[in-house]
């Protein structure tokens, strides 16, 4: 079976929300208010070379998908790996960026099932939430800005189920206050 890592930068209180920009209040909040530290990126680097396939929602597909191919200088592994999009709307994936359409969270326990490493799970708030209630997240890799946004998309759902017990099995805090937090899901 393959490894689901659902991958974020969060602040404090679990937003997750436009870390890089965009049309939201408190977007570009991991560069405008966290001093940058290339340490705390050590990670990202690594899940590009440790992923096999990538796994996103609709919405943070279609912000990707016109970015990303031309980011090569950053982002090769990831443009060269085979791309997943859950969606019940979308019909294909975008040409300049294809991904094979998922209809379901069904359809991502199959793929769990299947020959490969392991499958990095970026932005994708909702489907990262649905993914955890329907028990397929394996590991969170999270970056924890030292910020309270108050509003916005939050990584974990509200949905009421039955604790989720996590093992911290990696740590480490920069000198911007930036926590990096590796945790397994205990079964």
């Amino acid at each position: 079976m393959r490894t689901l890592i659902v991958t974020a930068f969060v602040s404090l209180d679990g937003v997750m929300e436009a870390p890089g920009g965009g049309d939201y209040r408190n977007g570009g909040w991991t560069f405008k208010d966290v001093e940058f530290d290339e340490a705390a990126y050590e990670i990202k680097g690594r899940e590009q070379e440790e992923a096999t396939a990538m796994l996103l929602g609709r919405r943070t597909y279609e912000e990707f998908a016109p970015v990303w191919p031309s980011m090569d200088d950053v982002f090769a592994r990831y443009n060269s790996l085979p791309r997943y999009v859950v969606s019940t709307t979308l019909d294909a994936g975008d040409p300049g960026w294809p991904a094979t359409v998922l209809r379901s969270i069904d359809d991502v326990a199959a793929l769990k099932q299947t020959e490969g490493g392991p499958i990095s799970v970026h932005g994708s708030a909702t489907l990262g939430a649905a993914l955890a209630d329907a028990g397929l997240v394996d590991r969170y890799h999270l970056l924890v800005f030292p910020l309270l946004l108050g509003a916005g998309t939050r990584l974990f759902s509200e949905s009421d189920k039955d604790t989720t017990r996590l093992q911290l099995v990696e740590h480490e805090v920069y000198g911007n206050g930036v926590q990096k937090q590796v945790f397994d899901v205990l079964r």
